[in-house]
């Protein structure tokens, strides 16, 4: 029975929390729970903490986190990518507080030790006083095991861990299929914003892969449409899916026909997107190379979820960081090509920011509809959580994965699975 230890002493049975058709409760306001979530799954597993993209150049970095920590993710002198402890070695301040950047070095603003981009201790104040104290060799930022796919990149503390391609397992095809939205050309993050909602991070979790509240809960989303479009939002009743994935991971197949945004590119343009179609053709690119642009555009039909942060969802990158128990921070990172015309990318953002964005109809309508579940969670003293749903019509994926209709929550089970395999890893010890 594995525990966490209660601020009153007692201890928690978080195992029993978790069943195949529920959830309790508890799992999303109790504190003793969240610190043992994040010890026992965000330092015991792969976590994403950035895109190639957003260090380019020798030099470049930018801030992330690996559950609690904050780290910087950097590319050295070599282009070698590592991913640091933002935490000096002398007296443990943050050596990095901008967002991204690029840089010779990082220095600690506090005491002025002097980090290269790999990490290593290559200068300090007063080095006289150290003499026979330290050796520098002996003191660089901690760094993280590091690895990468299809540009993704992802760090963890569990230098036991297995490869990240063995860890992604099933998903990797969806990756793959994910990507082929840049058109052609190697993907590249456009833009991204941060918010904050007052709820935890599983319930956003549980969101990537639930349709069943789309047309309930963005509502003014659906009738900013044009009815062309809108027809395409009505996926309910369609041939869509939820497949398990395995490790915690799922797919969510709203629109089957964007799976592959390279197939079938001699179907008609949709009306949304002919001002595209023409704008580009006025740049001189072929016939098809403006077919797959104008395709890739519209984004993939399916939302991806890889266990536990990142949510590669239909035309963006979502990520989860948890902050506190009832507090989670959300990071939307819009995404396009990487020399694409100017009016593919422009396309991409002003999607993005139509339903993603801070004054989007999506973005503000979910943060509600988690923060309502946080309050719920709240109330009475007994309580479960229903992820029930086509449980009963379960079918086999032509992968030979476990599959529900699309508003079933077969996603959130399989990230269930993996959170109680995970929080209950050490119940022998």
């Amino acid at each position: 029975m594995t525990q966490a230890n209660a601020s009153n002493g007692q201890c928690i049975d978080v195992g029993s929390l978790v069943q195949e058709d529920r959830v309790h409760k508890k799992l999303y306001s109790d504190p003793d729970i969240f610190a043992a979530e994040m010890e026992r799954i965000f330092t015991k597993t792969w976590v994403w903490v950035a895109h190639e993209s957003e260090i380019p150049d020798v030099g470049s970095y930018k801030t992330s986190f690996v559950g609690n920590h904050p780290v910087i993710v950097s590319r050295d002198r070599k282009k070698n990518i590592h991913v640091l402890l933002n935490r000096c070695r002398h007296r443990g301040a943050t050596v990095c507080e901008k967002k991204h950047g690029n840089t010779r070095a990082f220095t600690c603003p506090y005491h002025g030790w002097g980090y290269s981009l790999d990490g290593e201790l290559r200068a300090l104040p007063k080095p006289e006083e150290y003499e026979g104290v330290i050796d520098k060799k002996d003191l660089p930022l901690q760094s993280l095991r590091t690895e990468s796919y299809r540009g993704l990149i992802f760090a963890t503390f569990d230098n036991d861990i297995e490869p990240l391609e063995d860890f992604l397992g099933g998903a990797k095809k969806w990756i793959d299929l994910f990507m082929k939205q840049s058109g052609g050309f190697p993907l590249k993050v456009l833009g991204d914003h941060r918010f904050r909602f007052e709820g935890n991070w599983k319930i956003q979790l549980e969101n990537t892969t639930d349709a069943y509240h789309f047309p309930i809960v963005h509502k003014s989303f659906i009738s900013s449409l044009d009815d062309q479009t809108s027809d395409v939002f009505d996926f309910l009743d369609g041939a869509g899916f939820v497949e398990d994935l395995g490790n915690g991971h799922s797919v969510m197949v709203m629109i089957p026909e964007l799976v592959d945004l390279e197939a079938n590119l001699d179907e008609p343009i949709p009306d949304r997107f002919k001002a595209l179609a023409e704008e580009l053709a006025k740049e001189g690119l072929p016939d098809m190379e403006v077919r797959k642009l104008v395709r890739a555009a519209t984004g993939s039909g399916f939302n991806l979820n890889l266990f536990p942060n990142l949510a590669c969802s239909m035309a963006f990158f979502r990520v989860l960081r948890p902050v506190s128990v009832s507090e989670t921070e959300i990071h939307h990172i819009a995404i396009g090509g990487d020399g694409a015309p100017a009016a593919f990318n422009q396309k991409r953002i002003r999607l993005h920011e139509h339903f993603q964005g801070p004054m989007g109809f999506g973005t503000p309508d979910d943060s509600e509809g988690w923060e309502r579940v946080q309050r719920g969670s709240v109330s009475g003293k007994d309580g479960w959580i229903l992820v029930n749903r086509g449980m009963s019509k379960l079918t086999s994926s032509e992968d030979g994965n476990v599959a529900g209709a699309v508003c079933s929550e077969t996603g959130m089970r399989a990230a269930y699975r993996k959170y109680k395999q995970m929080m209950t890893a050490n119940e022998a010890e």
